[in-house]
């Protein structure tokens, strides 16, 4: 096929040999299968901010740190050179996240570089020189959906404990090879400890897999994994290897109304005294 203009500096560079088929084109980038050598990889090519039709982006950016205090404080008033800066570490944010997770043992494409906002990866192939299918079109016995949602709980929870939240996941960003599910679409993972959406982000996110594999085991609608995880991520007890009941229990504790009302009794007096030393000081000055 004809080379896309912005997959040309990398066959130029000899970083891609060829461009064999487009894969996909969504709301943030459009995905082509190349050859590398012998290899068939993906490479993804993120549209520029004005083409994105994902108009979140400041929720998913809250928490990510820029690389020096210039670059934050430009990013912070928005000023262009921040715009250009908020940009690039929003391009660069799948690529640090598939390193990260990589190398935490989630199964997601594993990354061979990033140029020009271009992401080249592994294609996640389904063994039959084919592409694999996202979950979504994959018909499941309930064995099989129990055990494809274990493997996926399990993948959040090592997400979770490299410190990052998916935000996004659902039935369309997984796709199925022959060993199973394997994740992707990470540009608008967050910080889990730097967001404040994180906990709702990550909740969602095991909820909507509940949703999916739920029409094939309907047993698994009656688990609540997502606030598990959290509470135990929250306590500090979360690790890789937690074992996992899929029940949670919120906090029942009675509140004691007496002693909140005292609180906010003592609350009150202090603050009617400080303006009447306010006015005491004012008074004394005149």
């Amino acid at each position: 096929m004809k080379v896309p203009k912005r997959l040309q500096p990398l066959i130029d560079d000899g970083l891609i040999d060829e461009v064999v088929s487009q894969l996909m084109s969504g709301k943030e980038a459009q995905v082509y299968v190349v050859r590398c050598g012998d290899e068939l990889r993906c490479a993804k090519v993120f549209k520029e901010a004005s083409q994105r039709s994902f108009k979140q982006a400041v929720q998913y950016q809250e928490g990510r740190k820029a690389r020096n205090t210039r670059r934050a404080r430009a990013m912070a008033k928005k000023t262009r050179y921040g715009q250009k800066e908020q940009e690039a570490a929003w391009l660069t944010s799948e690529v640090d996240a598939l390193y990260r997770l990589a190398a935490a043992d989630v199964r997601v494409p594993r990354p061979h570089g990033f140029v020009d906002g271009v992401l080249l990866m592994d294609l996640i192939s389904d063994g039959e020189d084919g592409v694999a299918p996202q979950l979504g079109e994959v018909a499941l016995s309930p064995e099989k959906a129990r055990e494809y949602h274990d493997r996926i709980i399990t993948d959040v929870v090592r997400m979770l404990c490299a410190g990052l939240v998916h935000g996004d996941l659902s039935e369309f960003n997984v796709l199925v090879d022959q060993d199973g599910p394997v994740i992707i679409d990470l540009p608008q993972a967050v910080d889990a400890a730097g967001n404040n959406s994180a906990p709702m982000l990550l909740v969602r996110d095991v909820d909507n897999m509940r949703a999916w594999f739920g029409r094939f085991e309907p047993a698994l609608l009656n688990t609540d994994y997502g606030k598990e995880i959290w509470a135990l991520y929250e306590a500090g007890e979360l690790h890789p290897d937690s074992r996992l009941t899929g029940h949670f229990e919120p906090d029942t504790l009675d509140v004691d109304v007496m002693e909140l009302m005292a609180v906010i009794d003592d609350a009150r007096e202090e603050a009617e005294e400080r303006r009447e030393r306010e006015r005491d000081d004012l008074e004394e000055d005149d």
